[in-house]
């Protein structure tokens, strides 16, 4: 049996994706921005339908759409284009459980003389709101927090931080990546300013995203050139992956309800089962998370061990982040909720997509004890799990 689940990193694009896009690749293969001749307003009218589906899917305008690469340039483009704005305003407020994207450009702007204040999580990775308040100065420029944790699932208060930061006349950008098509955004009553979106991780193709960027909210641009895309994001548009990704958000927020329940009793059935393995624990928020996330810790468990074991039963999961679990260093997400860097480096994210049913969930709750076992035997660790089963045991006695 195969089973994927890690659709946090990405998705397999959707059939009926594939089918809208196709002649855009070889039929109506127009420039967009060479518009005076058929081919060209066919795929300029393409462009524009495909801005209208994004938009209505967050109830934005469709003027305040523009399209990008996908979710790393969308962060680069709200956080720097809003930073490099006003010299006099040279604070940024972020949480200390952002994606990469996020957190290495704060790194970059530090270089440039800007400072960056984290602001703590709880246990279950929610930003602590009155943290955020305290860390306010004159000189903010941009409050950043995602939308939901890409490792963790956990959901923020978003439209608690977007309160906070009109009610302080500060910008407001949210990563919404992990949440788009997954669960229901609105931008007006959110308070968001500038937000990101991916089309890969709602079963659109690589390589496309977008930005919304709220009517009045200035912008400098990281690319120059001929001024497409409201003069913020100059080059010839990527015809087929905005017609593939307008789709796909649309497909994805018209199954939303009923693709959110099915996944959401998949994921409560994986967790169930996978929390009888002794010495295991859930992360993130136990209520406040995406319906297809499930991210455990398992004690005395390597999660590189644990990834290729399962790989080799036709499991494909994820340990730390995604985009960035092959450096080998801990998950800055679980280091931020608090655990210590041993339990940190046993980590395993289960992600649920369209494609995956109850007899795969099984299948892994049927699997995955015995390679935590086999695992646990060979561990370094065994002598300190010893330890700490005989500790457990005279506590009990006691």
């Amino acid at each position: 049996m195969n089973v994927y689940m890690d659709h946090a990193s990405t998705t397999p694009v959707d059939p009926r994706v594939v089918e809208k896009m196709m002649p855009y690749f070889m039929e109506k293969y127009g420039n967009p921005s060479s518009s005076l001749y058929e081919i060209g307003r066919e795929a300029r009218k393409a462009v524009e339908e495909s801005r209208v589906k994004v938009a209505s899917a967050i109830n934005a305008a469709p003027g305040e759409i523009i399209f990008t690469s996908g979710g790393t340039e969308g962060d680069n483009l709200a956080i720097k284009g809003t930073a490099l704005l006003d010299k006099d305003k040279k604070h940024i407020i972020i949480s200390s459980i952002e994606h990469f994207s996020v957190l290495s450009t704060c790194d970059w702007l530090k270089k440039q003389g800007f400072e960056v204040t984290k602001v703590p999580v709880d246990r279950y990775g929610v930003v602590d709101l009155s943290e955020l308040e305290n860390a306010i100065r004159k000189d903010t420029a941009l409050i950043s927090v995602m939308h939901a944790n890409n490792e963790i699932g956990t959901i923020e208060p978003i439209e608690e931080i977007g309160r906070i930061a009109s009610d302080n006349g500060i910008i407001f950008h949210t990563n919404a990546c992990q949440t788009a098509g997954r669960v229901p955004i609105d931008v007006r009553k959110m308070d968001i300013d500038l937000m990101t979106l991916s089309s890969h991780k709602i079963y659109g193709p690589k390589g496309a995203g977008a930005i919304f960027v709220r009517k009045g909210t200035r912008l400098e641009p990281l690319f120059h050139g001929g001024g497409h895309e409201r003069k913020l994001r100059s080059g010839t548009e990527n015809v087929p992956g905005i017609v593939g990704f307008g789709e796909a958000l649309d497909l994805a927020c018209r199954e939303m309800r009923k693709e959110g329940e099915r996944l959401t009793r998949l994921r409560d059935r994986l967790i169930r089962g996978i929390l009888k393995i002794e010495r295991s624990w859930l992360n993130g928020h136990p209520e406040k998370r995406l319906p297809n996330n499930a991210h455990f810790c398992f004690k005395f468990i390597e999660g590189e061990s644990m990834i290729l074991e399962l790989d080799f039963n036709g499991i494909s999961g994820g340990t730390g982040s995604a985009c960035s679990s092959p450096t080998l260093e801990p998950s800055h997400v679980l280091s931020a909720i608090g655990l210590p860097k041993e339990d940190v480096h046993g980590s395993l994210r289960l992600t649920l997509g369209k494609q995956n049913t109850k007899e795969e969930v099984d299948y892994v709750i049927e699997v995955l004890p015995k390679i935590i076992e086999r695992l646990r035997n060979i561990s370094p660790f065994k002598e300190d799990f010893g330890e700490y089963e005989s500790a457990l045991a005279h506590e009990h006695k006691h």
